[in-house]
């Protein structure tokens, strides 16, 4: 359910997040802030602090932050408006009802309906499973290894070899042949009638987060195609949004989760004391699926088949896990096919050693990429380095990129030199906003145009120092205003932050709170605990750190300015007026008192 802005922002006001997080984390107080254990990763001395003036918390290990819905969220698994619902009856605030409009009543009903529907059909293939009909079934899953209680802890199920028996059943439930054909347990047309989506196979029922029955997965018995059949999408059934196990795997106290490829492999996993084993349904792996999965763990295991589609399939996936913030690592499972196949044949303890040697996925990469050239032939030797350093103008963080050179240039026994300039070359080449640390510049062109690591740390900076000392707003707005933020995410902070500042109502927490995103919400709390010059510096510096900073952000500004006049009709008359207000603060002397 929407609740209005003003509505969210009393439950914020109302719920002290010192307070809050004090019942989840021991906090001691240093200073303006308090400081604790990071309750999102594993530490020995506290890097996690809570500010109550900003009423924000960040920690500087492992870069989580936020404020107090975003605490819930990460914590306690919440969506926002569960944690806007927790938070509200902690305060004593009440919320208002559910629109009551015939128009979402009778929305709220057919989806209660779909799913009322889903779950019928779902005790009806468990109960046919247990009888004389499901006898095949049972044999072919308690050969598959499966113990009755994993049986019944994913409600497994058959569908008889009759191809209108559950649509009888569910009609005499009082359900019509156009809801069962809308919930995908039916098919009509001119030929056969209403008849049964699924029949003659193994019913593996999908279940979302809260132990919904949204679908359905069958497995054929015998000959019969496709081998196996999942629902089609549906109002409550969204394939690229959800995950089969997550109902368990979200409850899992393991810092990861384990991707699968299949049905069999997630429970063959559970079963072996694996519980944070999640599988795609029937589709490739999607940045729904992965902003999913980020919901409870930035660490992935990816545990594909071993063939050729597995690791194709592989390759995607480490792809959408990297574009989302995550880190996948690859578990290893020859001379088997997959996790089911492994854990029979090996045991339990056998494949938790394989994920302890589990392959970094930008490595992975490598070696596949690798099969594609001659490595005895200097050409083919030449043009695998060259890709090399091309997927390493991917990392934009300096420090990572420049760990990743360490590391393949010992792999594949180059020089570090050799590749790092090589890298630098490729940058400078192709324009990446990494050629910035290299040995060659980038092009101009190219340096004006991209968003570089230097922009992002003085707008950050700029934005931090700014939550810390209001005052100054006053004294730079006639030279900095929320366009000279040239990062989007950057700018609908300035342009919030700034609002508040004219206001003389400076609330940072309340300004996370306006971004629908969880990593749009972490990554704009991290934009206000950047790390300022040290107060011990004397006022004359710190007065000179501040004015470079502005001069950072406003140069950073007018270059990008100038590299899309072209493009953006604006963008001249902001480049001329940029350029003569850079001129003029270059020469302004700003004081921080």
């Amino acid at each position: 359910m929407y609740y209005p802005e003003e509505l969210v922002e009393e439950i914020r006001m109302k719920n002290d997040i010192v307070d809050v997080i004090s019942g989840y984390v021991r906090l001691q107080r240093k200073g303006s802030s308090h400081f604790g254990l990071c309750p999102f990763h594993n530490e020995k001395s506290p890097s996690f602090s809570v500010s109550r003036s900003k009423q924000m918390y960040y920690c500087f290990g492992c870069g989580a932050g936020g404020n107090v819905f975003t605490f819930l969220m990460e914590y306690e698994h919440d969506t926002f408006q569960e944690a806007v619902r927790a938070l509200a009856e902690r305060a004593g605030v009440k919320l208002p009802e559910a629109d009551d409009s015939p128009e979402a009543r009778k929305k709220e009903s057919r989806r209660a309906t779909l799913l009322s529907a889903n779950k019928e059909a779902a005790k009806y293939y468990y109960y046919l499973l247990r009888g004389q009909e499901g006898e095949q079934g049972m044999r072919y899953l308690t050969g598959r290894m499966l113990s009755r209680e994993t049986i019944h802890k994913f409600g497994l199920g058959f569908a008889s070899k009759y191809s209108n028996d559950l649509t009888r059943y569910l009609k005499q439930k009082g359900f019509q042949d156009e809801l069962l054909q809308e919930a995908g347990l039916c098919t009509i047309d001119e030929k056969h009638g209403t008849h049964d989506k699924f029949w003659n196979r193994v019913m593996f029922p999908i279940q979302d987060a809260s132990h919904r029955v949204i679908g359905f997965g069958g497995r054929v018995m015998g000959e019969g195609m496709p081998k196996y059949l999942n629902s089609p999408e549906t109002p409550v059934f969204d394939k690229s949004r959800n995950l089969y196990g997550l109902n368990f795997a979200r409850s899992a106290r393991d810092d990861n989760m384990i991707l699968c490829e299949g049905y069999m492999d997630v429970i063959a996993m559970h079963q072996a004391g694996f519980g944070q084993a999640v599988a795609s349904l029937g589709t490739a792996f999607t940045q729904g699926q992965a902003g999913l999965i980020r919901r409870y763990t930035k660490n992935v295991y990816l545990s594909y088949d071993s063939d050729g589609a597995g690791v194709k399939a592989a390759l995607r996936a480490i792809n959408i896990l990297r574009e989302s913030g995550m880190s996948g690592r690859i578990i290893h499972l020859e001379p088997y096919k997959d996790p089911d196949e492994f854990i029979k044949n090996l045991g339990a303890e056998q494949f938790r050693k394989r994920m302890e040697q589990a392959e970094n996925s930008f490595l992975f990469e490598l070696r596949i990429l690798e099969r594609d050239f001659d490595l005895s032939d200097p050409d083919g030797k030449t043009k695998f380095q060259q890709e090399i350093a091309r997927k390493l103008c991917g990392f934009s963080e300096a420090a990572e990129r420049e760990n990743y050179i360490e590391a393949v240039a010992e792999k594949y026994h180059m020089s570090f030199e050799s590749l790092r300039s090589l890298v630098g070359g490729y940058a400078a080449k192709e324009g990446f906003a990494g050629g910035m640390s290299m040995n060659r510049p980038m092009k101009a062109a190219a340096r004006k145009s991209a968003p570089r690591d230097g922009a992002r740390w003085a707008q950050r900076l700029l934005i931090t120092w700014l939550s810390e000392e209001p005052g100054l707003y006053d004294k730079i707005k006639k030279y900095i205003s929320p366009r000279d933020f040239t990062i989007d995410l950057y700018r609908e902070v300035a342009k919030r932050l700034f609002e508040t500042l004219e206001q003389g109502s400076l609330q940072p927490a309340s300004i996370i709170s306006q971004f629908e995103d969880e990593e749009q919400q972490r990554e704009a709390a991290a934009l206000f605990h950047s790390k300022l010059p040290q107060m011990a510096l004397d006022k004359k510096e710190r007065e000179k750190a501040f004015h470079d900073i502005l001069v950072r952000v406003k140069t950073y500004s007018y270059e990008y300015d100038s590299a899309h006049m072209g493009s953006d009709i604006d963008a001249l008359s902001r480049a001329v007026s940029g350029k003569k207000d850079l001129e003029e603060l270059k020469k302004t002397h700003i004081s921080l008192d």
